[in-house]
């Protein structure tokens, strides 16, 4: 499977940081390693450690993010996302190094098309029209086998992740025979490298594959 995208996030603001946290781990092509809730323990994270990408809030106690982010002889592409969407704390983001800016009112489709992005290489600062330069960024990007799925493939990854596994149950579901069934079955454990129905259906729920 293609390695996700490996984020450190820091937020003083522990609800905020939490949801963030949850949101963007639960998709497939990210993971969050890290995260701090001041200037000092964001320093210590990325003394240890290099993420893919950084999400650093402005105001923390201990120093800010772009305190910390000034400070970094080789900083990884970083989001900045504040409640504070003045010109002159952009402003200051641009000048530490950041590669985008967003508001912490940003929907999570954005933020995540944003991750991608930067990681990607762009500068989002340096845009007027994020919309489109972001559209390409908006689906999480699966490795080869996970993107040549069929659709029958997604439907049947789509029951085992509710539970449904037996082939008697997939066959009448889908109005296919068992040996149907089973070769389908076998494409899928080829293209997501797995030997089992178990674990393809926790495959299918990490991919975001259910019919919920």
């Amino acid at each position: 499977m293609t390695a996700p995208i490996r984020l450190v996030i820091a937020d003083d603001h522990v609800l905020l940081l939490d949801g963030m946290h949850k949101a963007l781990d639960s998709l497939p092509d990210m993971g969050v390693v890290a995260t701090a809730t001041d200037g000092r323990g964001l320093a210590e994270v990325l003394g240890q450690m290099r993420p893919d990408v950084l999400l650093i809030d402005i105001e923390m106690p201990h120093g800010t993010g772009i305190d910390v982010l000034q400070s970094l002889e080789d900083p990884p592409p970083t989001l900045v996302v504040t409640m504070h969407t003045e010109d002159r704390y952009r402003k200051k983001a641009i000048e530490a190094g950041a590669s985008g800016f967003l508001s912490k009112s940003t929907p999570l489709p954005e933020l995540a098309a944003a991750v991608r992005a930067v990681h990607d290489g762009v500068d989002l600062c340096a845009l007027d029209d994020l919309t489109t330069a972001l559209a390409p960024y908006r689906e999480a990007t699966l490795d080869p086998g996970a993107e040549s799925l069929t659709s029958r493939e997604r439907e049947i990854l789509a029951l085992l992740a509710r539970g449904i596994s037996q082939t008697d149950a997939l066959a009448e579901e889908l109005y296919i025979s068992h040996k149907t069934v089973k070769n389908h079955l076998a494409s899928i454990y080829a293209k997501l490298h797995v030997s089992d129905r178990a674990q393809a259906a926790v495959e299918a729920i990490r991919l975001g594959i259910t019919d919920r």
